[in-house]
């Protein structure tokens, strides 16, 4: 139902990992390996000359100032731009509406449904269960598909997570039964922090 931009993320965060591990190797060669400390000190004032000499060749007419410096000032800010498309790219899908319906029988007029009641609905109905510790219900664009739900149910250490499956399945069915239609829902269980990160295993 989400729809973050995965392939996307995996390739930046491995391009970002490289280059920063990159980095680190080499801050770490430099401090510690003599023979490396001494090529940079051998080739780092050579770089800085041949940086200068290139902001020197590239001075704008009448002017001290390289033409590099506001192309560099450009692209800073349209890392910006992009930076601030793919944070609002993350997470996209949301939706505020479960059911629309548009019936133009006898009076025309629309119909909807806030996807705020289903999600009330489920929420207080699966929190009755005292093998349950928490819920969360949203409401998801599945493209031609129309919406759906997503149940994200944490169970109690102990609990019968296919019980759980079952009676959030039930509830389903009579919610579908309630609104006269029937919708897409994904019912999930998670471990929650406690079980990812106990390490004492117990036979319950």
């Amino acid at each position: 139902m989400n729809r973050t931009p995965r392939t996307l993320n995996r390739v930046l965060l491995g391009l970002s990992g490289l280059v920063l591990l990159a980095l680190g190797t080499g801050l770490i060669l430099l401090s510690a390996d003599p023979a490396a400390a001494r090529w940079w000190g051998n080739t780092g004032p050579a770089l800085m000359a041949d940086g200068g000499r290139v902001l020197a060749d590239t001075a704008m007419p009448g002017q001290s100032q390289s033409w590099l410096w506001p192309l560099l000032a450009l692209a800073m800010a349209l890392s910006v731009v992009l930076l601030v498309l793919w944070i609002s790219a993350q997470g996209r899908g949301r939706v505020d509406t479960l059911v629309e319906e548009f019936d133009d029988d006898g009076a025309p007029g629309r119909i909807a449904i806030s996807g705020a009641v289903p999600e009330q609905a489920l929420r207080a109905a699966l929190l009755q269960d005292p093998d349950v510790t928490s819920v969360a219900v949203s409401t998801w664009s599945l493209g031609r598909g129309g919406n759906g739900l997503r149940v994200r149910i944490t169970p109690r250490q102990g609990a019968a997570p296919h019980l759980i499956a079952a009676d959030a399945t039930n509830l389903v069915d009579a919610l579908d039964s309630a609104l006269g239609r029937s919708s897409t829902v994904l019912i999930s269980l998670d471990a929650g922090r406690r079980y990812r990160l106990g390490r004492e295993e117990r036979v319950r």
